[in-house]
């Protein structure tokens, strides 16, 4: 249940990049010449969110974590932050490191990220995977847990203490008391102090989740119609008790999605990677390895 007895008899490193510069952090292990895998984690996030999927990865693809732009340990700078920003700085990362195609796994925001690179740069994508992160509308029942998180964002974000980060993750998670561990809060604790750092978690939260809340925003970048553009394979992965959107919600829009597959796991909500590790490893390389 540790990040370090995770990674303990791994070849996994922490690398950095000067992507556009960007210092850009990145933890990847695998064989270089394998398929290339990018995990992307979700608002306020950062590249440990996946360190319990590397073991069961690594054997198969060039594994990699990233902190995305303003994220973690890449760099922060003072900017408006938007999904543009964002998904720009992950193709720079991509072209910098002489990827020609690539398969995207994101959570919550990241997911977000994947669906748009894969409308964006269709002959750059080779599938990608929506974990409890939906291009679609939301309804009342699932604006209620979104807001929950902003209130919580705006704690953490205003005043960093190891209790606010704690309340802030526990909203990831179906059981915070096994799952919250001192480690992870102290990661994020860490994270969250650097200079900036917490302004820009606050930037970028209420562009993202925050946009969730506006109908106007929610027609520009999370929309039905977006979803009919995905040509790569798609695996949409769900939880029972992801607090953002309700699963039932989250199905109806395979309709849009042309090459799509729907999961629901149901001991787990907002961090299935993290909460069960081996049902979402299991299930996730069976899709990638059948996309190749």
């Amino acid at each position: 249940m540790s990040i370090w007895t995770d990674f303990a008899d791994l070849d996994v490193r922490q690398s950095f990049y000067d992507i556009g510069g960007i210092r850009t952090r990145v933890i990847e292990g695998g064989d270089p010449d394998k398929e290339a895998l990018i995990f992307l984690h979700g608002t306020g996030g950062h590249a440990e969110a996946f360190t319990r999927n590397f073991r069961a990865h690594m054997p198969h693809f060039r594994t990699m974590s990233l902190d995305m732009l303003g994220h973690g340990y890449t760099d922060a700078p003072d900017i408006e932050y938007t999904f543009d920003k964002l998904i720009d700085h992950l193709k720079a990362f991509v072209d910098t490191l002489g990827i020609d195609k690539v398969s995207l796994s994101g959570e919550s925001l990241g997911a977000m990220i994947a669906a748009h690179f894969a409308i964006r740069f269709p002959d750059r994508t080779r599938a990608i995977v929506m974990n409890t992160g939906m291009l679609m509308d939301r309804k009342e029942e699932d604006l209620v847990g979104i807001r929950d998180l902003l209130e919580r964002t705006k704690k953490v974000t205003g005043e960093v203490t190891k209790d606010a980060v704690r309340s802030r993750l526990a909203w990831l998670m179906l059981d915070p008391d096994k799952s919250v561990t001192d480690e992870l809060v102290d990661v994020r604790y860490n994270i969250y102090r650097q200079p900036f750092r917490a302004e820009a978690m606050r930037r970028i939260m209420f562009m993202s989740a925050g946009g969730l809340l506006d109908a106007d925003w929610r027609k520009k970048y999370s929309n039905e119609e977006d979803l009919r553009r995905i040509r790569c394979p798609v695996l949409v992965l769900w939880s029972d008790h992801n607090p953002g959107l309700k699963s039932h919600n989250a199905k109806e829009a395979m309709a849009y999605i042309e090459n799509g597959k729907f999961i629901v796991m149901h001991d787990s909500a907002h961090w299935p990677q993290w909460e069960e590790t081996d049902l979402f490893d299991r299930i996730h390389i069976d899709f990638l390895k059948s996309s190749e």
